[in-house]
C-alpha cells in the first residue's frame, strides 16, 4: 500500500524537523521558495548559534503564550528532546551561562544544516527549491510557482511553515498573509520581537559607549525580572537581557505610548551591602568607580540620572545603582528583529495544529501568533 503524501511549504527549521519525524511513515516533499533550504537558519547562526534553551516543564511553558495548544505541545516535546535530536545527528551541544543551548564551538550553522539535509535525504524526503507558494486553488490546496510553471500541490495533507516577517532577504517576508486572508483566515499584524529598543540616551553617551556591554545586570519591568547582559548601541539597547522582556515592553508601549525598564547594576548586592563598602559616607565621588567596582558606561549612566547634589550622596547613588530607570521610546523595526509576533491566531487551530476551517492544512512555527 503506497504511503500517504504530505507536502511541507517552507524550508526552515519548523518544516525540516517535521519532515524528519513524518518521513518514517509518509511520503514527504518540501517546497522552498529560495535556492536552498535553511537560509534564515544560516544567517541567525552568525550572531551566536543559539539552538534552543535548557528550560524545562513550567519554566519552559512560562516563556510562551499560555494557550492549551502550546502547553500540550511543549509537554510533548521539550528542549532536551531537541538536544537529543541534534545529538543523534552528531551535533553535541552544551548549556551556556544564561541557559541557552549551543553546539560545540567548532560546529558552524552550515555543518548543522548539512547534517539535517543528509538525514532527510536518507529518509527519502524530496526537496523542491525555487518553489514559491502563491495562493490556494478552488479546493484550498496550495499553488506553487516554479519558474514559468504553476502547479497545484497534490497531497493528502499540507503543512505550512512559512515563518514570520523579519529578515526578508532570507525569504521571511510575511507575504503569505494575503493568501490566507483570501480563504478566510485573517492573521494578526506582525510586530517586532527578540529585538533591540530605542532609548533616550545623549548623543555624547552613545558616541562614547556604543558597542559596550553592560554585564551582570538585572532588568525589571511590570512583574517580569531577569538577569543577563545588555549591549549599548547607537540607538539604545539590545542583548539577551532585553529580548525576553520585549512582550512586556511592547505591552507598556501599547498602553501608555512609552515604556520604562529598571536596571539593577549590582543584582548580587543589597543596598546595605553596597553602602558597607564605603566606611566614610563623605567619600569623594571620584572613588565611586573603585568602591562599587563600576565600569565607565555604568558610571556615566549614574551621572546622567542624578543631579550634582544627589550624585554626592552615596545613599542616593546606591538607590540608583539598584533601580536605574531607562525610558524606551519604541522597538526596533521588524526588518531588524530576530523574530516577530503576529500571524495566525491559535484560536484558528485544532489541538493538532490543523486549521479548524480547513483540517487538511496545518500551520507551524513562527507563522503562529
Amino acid at each position: 500500500m503506497p504511503k500517504k503524501k504530505i507536502a511541507l511549504i517552507g524550508g526552515g527549521p519548523a518544516c525540516l524537523m517535521a519532515a524528519d519525524v513524518l518521513a518514517d511513515q509518509f511520503d514527504i516533499t518540501i517546497y522552498e521558495q529560495g535556492k536552498t533550504i535553511g537560509r534564515k537558519f544560516l544567517v541567525a547562526g552568525k550572531g551566536g548559534f543559539n539552538l534552543t534553551n535548557s528550560a524545562e516543564k513550567e519554566q519552559l511553558i512560562s516563556h510562551y503564550t499560555p494557550h492549551p495548544i502550546l502547553i500540550e505541545a511543549l509537554k510533548s516535546f521539550e528542549s532536551n528532546q531537541t538536544r537529543t535530536w541534534l545529538d543523534e545527528m552528531g551535533i553535541p551541544t552544551y548549556i551556556g551561562s544564561s541557559g541557552r543551548v549551543f553546539p560545540l564551538k567548532e560546529i558552524k550553522p552550515a555543518a548543522v544544516l548539512a547534517k539535517i539535509k543528509s538525514k532527510l535525504k536518507k529518509k527519502g524526503v524530496k526537496i523542491e527549491v525555487n518553489s514559491t507558494f502563491i495562493g490556494f486553488n478552488a479546493r484550498h490546496y496550495p499553488i506553487i510557482q516554479q519558474g514559468a510553471t504553476t502547479i497545484d500541490v497534490q497531497a493528502d495533507h499540507v503543512i505550512f511553515g512559512l515563518g514570520g516577517a523579519s529578515w526578508s532577504k532570507t525569504g521571511s517576508n510575511g507575504k503569505w498573509t494575503s493568501y490566507f486572508e483570501a480563504i478566510g483566515i485573517k492573521p494578526h499584524p506582525f510586530e517586532s520581537s527578540n529585538c533591540g529598543v530605542n532609548c533616550i540616551f545623549s548623543i555624547d553617551f552613545t558616541n562614547r559607549f556604543a558597542g559596550t556591554p553592560l554585564k551582570n545586570c538585572a532588568l525589571h519591568i511590570a512583574n517580569y525580572s531577569a538577569k543577563g547582559e545588555l549591549l549599548i548601541t547607537t540607538y539604545g539597547l539590545e542583548g539577551n537581557l532585553i529580548y525576553p522582556a520585549i512582550p512586556h515592553i511592547r505591552q507598556q508601549i501599547s498602553d501608555t505610548e512609552k515604556a520604562v525598564i529598571y536596571l539593577d547594576f549590582k543584582p548580587n548586592n543589597t543596598e546595605e551591602s553596597l553602602l558597607q563598602k564605603i566606611e566614610d559616607r563623605a567619600i569623594p565621588t571620584k572613588h565611586y568607580k573603585s568602591a562599587f567596582n563600576l565600569d565607565a558606561a555604568t558610571l556615566q549612566l549614574l551621572k546622567s540620572g542624578l543631579d550634582k547634589e544627589a550624585y554626592q550622596d552615596p545613599e542616593q547613588v546606591v538607590i540608583k545603582l539598584k533601580m536605574f530607570p531607562i525610558q524606551i521610546q519604541s522597538l526596533r523595526p521588524i526588518e531588524e528583529a530576530i523574530s516577530t509576533v503576529g500571524g495566525i491566531s491559535l484560536e484558528d487551530l485544532n489541538p493538532n495544529f490543523t486549521l479548524k476551517k480547513y483540517p487538511h492544512l496545518s500551520v507551524i512555527g513562527e507563522m503562529l501568533n
